[in-house]
Formats: structure tokens, C-alpha cells, sequence
């Protein structure tokens, strides 16, 4: 009986998703829990894993393509499988749960055992990107997926990675003698059977200038094309722009989190009369104090930003009007939102554009607390691994554009929040201490809010608090 899974509802209300890459082909057996497809919504890139057991039997979109929550995603044989129950809605497949059942969407998942569960490779060049040789892939035993060279029969090859190279080199596999754990075919073998070949070279030469997105076709069917627009720098027009007279390159589809960004940047700057006020600081006793906790304890001194969040957290207990969103009454007219506690969001830079993960209730948390979730909620972003929860919630916003080298910048706020914190990179410069000319570590600090919500005095006197805190740290740590 052949039965279709339909893409869930993969958290927050999202309502489409788009298809980056199938993890499996037709004709491919999969087991429970094994992960089909890699799909990126407007909050995260998640891993999609079948509900029950079987045979592919149709593949239901293309790579690159836009799906609705809801809407067949793949269907699936079940004669002859040892078959889970069978899950045909998104409320059914979220709140399912089976003994034995590994991880389901990141985000959610079930009570059983999570061993065997595949980790999400990061989206970087190809062939770059691919397993070392010798690496085993990090894969849940699986049936091996089906060559379609000649009509071959089934080929111990799991990686659909390890499938591309080998059909941009030109290598049969079912010719091959996998070298891996019971004849699986590795990225070395492949590389080994074309090596001194003109597609090898050329494979590599191309794999060198790939980027991002473009690995999304990785893991097509063998034999068919990927579809138009999957890489986001796959050439899709050959056509002059009528204004500037040259030729267009590429045409791009502003979609997934980009297109998130796009429209949480335009409605910030349409609904939000921003203002910004800023101010120099000298953070020498900060860096000082900083320096001397690494020295005595170098795996748990908190970072500086750690340190600058704290103070930010204690400001706004301050000033808690900065704390705050605009949100229409059930009469029509606007009121102002405060909230008891506060959720930190921070920008964080990943390979799929910038993203604001959330500490929520950052502020229970000490300065090593606050340290310990900045390096978890970057790591898991950056690893394409947060959920949507991770990604959504918070109430202010702290953005160190340090880390790229500049010393201001005029944020956006996060809409819908009030205001948004910038802290610049910190130097040397010139600094009168005492009336005498000395050489201090000074940063930039900008804060960005909405007029709506509070005037000047209220600004000003937040961004002077915290630039007080970093100029003075030992006297606001010891209320803290």
C-alpha cells in the first residue's frame, strides 16, 4: 500500500518550505525516522525523517522548489516493510510518539532513543564539502540508493554528495568496489577511478568556486537535471538590463530566510520612526578585567560581549520603556507591550545570511550564564541545527558588528521590538584620562529606538548606563 507523507507544519504557523535537497531516490527502502529530504523555512534548514517505514515510490516537488505546509511531500510503498503507523497529517506527525523512535524535526521530537540519527552536513562548496577520505558517512544504515547508469542494479552508495561526484567525473558506480563498511562507495573511490581524467579536473576546478546555495542540487536523482533557480548563483538569464546595458549574470529568487529578512527589514523602516543616539567608551578596566578571569580560569571567562549583555540586561530593568513592542488593539488603535523579564536576542552571522537567535529569560543569568547561550545558540545556528524557537521571541536585540571590523553602524531594529543595541569594534585610540593624553581601549556603542515608545531622555540615559557599566564594570558587577 503505498501511502503519502505530507510536509508538516514545521513550527511557528510557517506555511511553505523550500526543498533544498532528497536525502533518499525512488526505489530506495527507508526506516522510521530515517531523514528524506532537507528543507529551509524562513526560521531554519531542518532535516524532514519519514513517520514509516517502506519504499520510496514518488518524490513529490523538485529541488529548489516551494512547498505548501500540508501538500504531499513523498510517498512511500509499505508492502513488505515492517511499517510505523501511518501519519497523514502535520498535527499527527508532531505529536506522535513511538517507543524506539529516534529524533523527528529539530524542535520537536520523541521519546525514544535518539541513536543513529544523521547530522546535517553545513551547506559549504562542493566538492569541498565532502566526506575526507576514509570518513565514513554520518549516516543511519540504510539501504543503498539506486544507480540509474544503464539500469544498473541497487549500488551500496548512500551519500547523494559522493552520487554528484561522481557524475560530474563520469564514473560508472555500479563499476565500482566501494572500499567502505560492506563495499559502501566513498568520496575516495570515486576520486580514485577518475583520477587523471579531464572531467576530474574539471569537476574540481568547479567545485573550488562554488558557494552556498549552490550545493542544493547535490543530492538529485542520478540522471536528471537540477532544476532552474536551485542554486542561488545558477545562471538563469542571458538578457541585457534595458537601464545599465549590460549583460545580467544571474537572476537570483529572493526566497527562504533571505526573503524573511528582506521583509522584517522593510516593515521595521515602513512602521518603526526610528532615532539613534550614540556614544564613545572606554573599555580598558572592562578588557583588564576580562583578561585577568582568563588567566585565572581560561575555559570559563565570560566573553566581553557576555559581560556588555549583562550590563544591557541591568539597563533595561532601568529603563524598561526600551523594552517593549507596539502591537493593534482588538478596538483598532495601538498600545504598548512591556513585558516581565526579557528575551536577549543577538545577531549572529551564518553561511545562510545573519539570524537572531534568543536567550530566553536572559535576565536570570549571570555574565557566564549569558556566555554559555551566546556559544550554544551560535554554534547551533551556524550549524544550520535551531530551531524555530531559538530563532524567534526576543524582546531586545544586541548586535556586536565588531566582529567585522567596523566602528558603527546605523542598525535596523528587529522588528517588532523597540530598539536595538550596536557595539563597535574595540582599539586603541587617543583618550584623555586625568587630564593627560593616554592610549585607552574605546568602543562605539549606537542605540537605535523607536521614538513611538520613548524619547531621548530615556535613550540617552539607557545608552549611558550601559556605557557607564563597561567604563566602570567592578561598580555595577558588585549589584549585579
Amino acid at each position: 500500500m503505498s501511502r503519502e507523507f505530507l510536509l508538516p507544519d514545521l513550527g511557528e504557523g510557517l506555511t511553505e518550505a523550500e526543498l533544498v535537497r532528497w536525502l533518499v531516490a525512488v526505489g530506495d527502502s527507508v526506516t522510521i525516522d530515517q531523514p528524506v529530504a532537507e528543507v529551509e523555512t524562513a526560521k531554519a534548514v531542518v532535516e524532514v525523517p519519514s513517520p514509516f517505514a517502506g519504499t520510496v515510490a514518488v518524490l513529490h516537488g523538485a529541488e529548489g522548489e516551494t512547498l505548501d505546509v500540508g501538500k504531499p511531500l513523498i510517498s512511500i510503498d509499505e508492502g513488505g516493510a515492517s511499517a510505523a503507523p501511518v501519519l497523514e497529517t502535520a498535527s499527527d506527525y508532531r505529536t506522535e510518539e513511538r517507543a524506539g523512535s529516534g529524533n523527528v524535526l529539530i524542535g520537536y521530537g520523541t521519546s525514544g532513543s535518539t541513536d543513529g540519527g544523521r547530522s546535517r552536513r553545513r551547506k559549504t562548496a562542493a566538492p569541498a564539502g565532502l566526506a575526507s577520505a576514509g570518513e565514513t558517512p554520518r549516516i543511519s544504515p540504510a539501504p543503498a540508493q539506486r544507480d540509474s547508469v544503464d539500469g544498473a542494479e541497487a549500488v551500496r552508495v548512500v551519500s547523494p554528495l559522493v552520487r554528484k561526484l561522481a557524475r560530474d567525473l563520469g564514473v560508472a558506480l555500479h563499476a565500482l568496489d566501494g572500499s567502505g563498511p560492506d563495499g559502501l562507495i566513498l568520496r575516495r573511490d570515486v576520486e580514485q577511478a577518475s583520477a587523471g581524467s579531464p572531467a576530474a579536473s574539471a569537476a574540481a576546478t568547479a567545485g573550488a568556486n562554488a558557494v552556498g546555495p549552490a550545493t542544493a542540487t547535490a543530492g538529485y536523482a542520478a540522471g536528471q537535471d537540477a532544476p532552474k533557480g536551485a542554486g542561488a548563483d545558477e545562471p538563469t538569464d542571458h538578457s541585457t538590463d534595458p537601464s545599465t546595458g549590460l549583460p545580467i549574470a544571474a537572476r537570483t529568487p529572493l526566497r527562504g530566510m533571505r526573503r524573511t529578512i528582506a521583509q522584517a527589514m522593510v516593515r521595521s523602516r515602513t512602521e518603526i520612526p526610528e532615532a539613534t543616539v550614540w556614544v564613545d567608551v572606554d573599555a580598558t578596566d572592562l578588557v583588564e578585567l576580562r583578561a585577568g578571569l582568563k588567566r585565572r580560569d581560561p575555559e570559563n571567562a565570560p566573553s566581553l560581549l557576555a559581560f556588555i549583555a549583562r550590563f544591557v540586561l541591568a539597563g533595561l530593568a532601568k529603563y524598561p520603556k526600551l523594552n517593549t513592542r507596539i502591537e493593534t488593539a482588538e478596538d483598532g488603535g495601538q498600545e504598548i507591550v512591556s513585558f516581565d523579564g526579557v528575551n536577549l536576542g543577538f545577531a549572529a552571522q551564518t553561511d545562510r545570511g545573519l539570524v537572531v537567535p534568543s536567550i530566553r529569560a536572559a535576565h536570570r543569568l549571570s555574565a557566564r550564564g549569558l556566555d554559555g547561550e551566546l556559544k550554544r545558540l551560535t554554534g547551533v545556528a551556524r550549524d544550520g541545527k535551531a530551531s524555530p524557537a531559538d530563532l524567534s521571541g526576543s524582546t531586545f536585540t544586541l548586535n556586536n558588528y565588531g566582529v567585522f571590523g567596523v566602528d558603527g553602524s546605523a542598525a535596523i531594529i528587529n522588528h517588532p521590538e523597540a530598539a536595538i543595541l550596536g557595539v563597535g569594534r574595540i582599539i586603541d585610540r587617543p583618550w584623555v584620562v586625568d587630564g593627560a593624553l593616554a592610549v585607552r581601549k574605546v568602543a562605539e556603542l549606537s542605540l537605535v529606538f523607536d521614538h513611538r515608545v520613548c524619547d531621548g531622555g530615556t535613550a540617552g540615559g539607557f545608552l549611558r548606563y550601559v556605557a557607564d557599566a563597561i567604563e566602570s564594570p567592578g561598580t555595577v558587577l558588585a549589584d549585579l
